[in-house]
């Protein structure tokens, strides 16, 4: 019966002091039974567990605690409620959260700690709690546990910990380097050092946004009120199976000092740097179609060469591929909302007051020279390799944009008679050429497409010596490339300049 178990129980432990028994009760909360993996039921009850705390709103101080303690253990984190019972506390052995509460359930404060630091109010994690936003908290548990993810015991994770710490400091100051009061989000971004970089806060990591296509801060200024985002990345440390020797402090010279915006380094000396099995790296929301050209840069760069080994062998892991097929499928997962296949090579563009556009894209071959990887992240030892990656992918990132430019989800009305036909095919290097059927006489015409850097391209307009001309110079091409950074849109230029000299002959 309940009276005899609990008469044996207070047996035993009767000789025991009380707080031993305290002590052995939060053991066995925290350390439940340990049961096969194989074990179905508990895992279907632990699913539906799940179910009913995110139904649930947790109104009452009671069930807002549950959910906490719920969330935490679903993370491999531990959870305690204070004596008081008004505060919960979520820990780790390399930091803990603090998040009071009212007798009524509503948050007042949350506060974070890393290990050896002062706990600090964290407003993002407040506003998720305050909005019932429970998946974007675990998000937030998930990624502070994902800072101290390198191999070794507690004090080789805290090393970790301090070497994101420098690197963050070092980002930051060169972020700061040339930046005035006045210069907006878009400058940052386009001609920034390390673009516009935003420091990690709670446990979001630092992001750096680093390319915005023209044609998309002409949507913004058309839409007063509006903001569009580029491309991004977020700074991280990760474990791996070899030592690299990471900074432990800031290892940038104060060039403000001396009134110099170039970036100079202290050595890596035994006292402010040590090795450990992690490196730096850039990691990104979507992987980003790179070319072998420019995935053996970033090897140079880096010196992580062991990492990447030679692009026509492997490239991060990754099978190579035509650059231009794995940038239309990249073009074609972002845009469509409905699952196309992404083997399309014809695609269809409509513009105002213009044709509508057919664009076939010659992928190219396997054995070809353009060939490339989709790349979801890039190692990294030491911060002065920043600057040089970013520019690296300002470059890949703004190429992809134009051969992106031609991609579309569209698919032809059987009623569409009056099509404007094109054809985009791989030149050399970051070249390409755009053919189209001449306005006037039945030739071919082309446009060359040499994308120099992400923020200087030339275009050469070529045209059988016997045809008439198209009132569209190189100068006049390459301008109207820089303003949009379309090819569709210049393209509609091209051929309504050329029906002006048809009218007028």
């Amino acid at each position: 019966s309940t009276n005899a178990l609990m008469e044996r129980l207070h047996l035993k432990y009767q000789q025991k002091p009380w707080n031993e028994t305290v002590k052995l009760v939060h053991f066995c909360m925290d350390k439940p039974l340990q049961r096969a993996v194989s074990d179905a039921s508990h895992d279907l009850l632990l699913s539906c567990m799940e179910k009913i705390q995110r139904t649930l709103n947790a109104k009452s101080l009671v069930s807002v605690m549950n959910r906490l303690e719920s969330l935490s253990k679903q993370k491999g984190l531990n959870a305690h409620v204070s004596p008081s019972g008004t505060a919960c506390y979520i820990t780790s052995d390399m930091f803990y959260i603090e998040v009071q509460l009212e007798k009524d359930g509503k948050v007042t404060d949350v506060k974070l700690a890393h290990l050896g630091e002062a706990p600090v109010v964290c407003e993002d994690l407040v506003q998720h709690l305050r909005m019932k936003n429970y998946d974007d908290f675990g998000k937030t548990l998930e990624d502070l546990s994902n800072l101290y993810k390198i191999p070794g015991n507690s004090e080789m994770r805290a090393k970790g910990y301090l070497a994101l710490q420098a690197l963050e400091k070092d980002l930051y100051s060169m972020y700061l380097l040339d930046r005035t009061q006045d210069v907006n989000r878009v400058t940052e971004v386009l001609h920034g050092k390390v673009g516009h970089l935003v420091p990690r806060t709670g446990g979001t990591p630092m992001n750096i946004e680093f390319y915005i296509s023209p044609y998309q801060v002409l949507e913004a200024e058309l839409n007063p009120g509006s903001q569009v985002y580029g491309t991004k990345t977020i700074v991280i440390v990760e474990g791996t199976d070899t030592l690299h020797r990471l900074p432990l402090s800031p290892l940038l010279v104060d060039s403000q000092a001396r009134g110099d915006s170039n970036p100079d380094f202290l050595p890596l000396s035994d006292e402010l740097s040590m090795d450990l099995s992690a490196f730096f790296v850039l990691k990104f929301h979507q992987p980003i179609p790179m070319s072998s050209c420019s995935i053996e840069e970033i090897q140079r760069l880096t010196g992580m060469l062991q990492l990447f080994l030679r692009p026509r062998i492997r490239i991060t892991g990754l099978k190579l591929a035509p650059l231009y097929e794995l940038i239309v499928q990249s073009a074609l997962k972002e845009k469509c909302s409905e699952n196309l296949s992404t083997h399309k090579s014809c695609f269809f563009v409509s513009l105002p007051d213009c044709p509508k556009h057919c664009y076939f894209i010659n992928k190219g071959l396997e054995n070809s020279d353009l060939v490339g990887a989709l790349v979801s992240k890039i190692p990294f030892s030491h911060p002065k390799c920043v600057p040089g990656i970013i520019e690296i992918l300002r470059h890949q990132v703004a190429y992809n944009g134009l051969i992106s430019s031609c991609v579309s989800e569209e698919h032809i009305n059987e009623d569409d008679s009056e099509l404007l036909y094109f054809e985009v095919l791989p030149y050399k290097n970051t070249s390409f050429s755009v053919f189209f059927l001449h306005p006037v006489k039945e030739n071919l015409a082309c446009v060359i497409i040499d994308v120099i850097t992400s923020r200087e391209v030339q275009c050469h307009l070529h045209l059988n010596p016997q045809d008439p001309l198209l009132n569209s110079s190189d100068d006049f091409v390459t301008k109207a490339l820089k303003r949009c950074m379309s090819v569709p849109v210049v393209m509609r230029a091209i051929f309504r300049n050329a029906a002006k000299v048809k009218a007028d002959s």
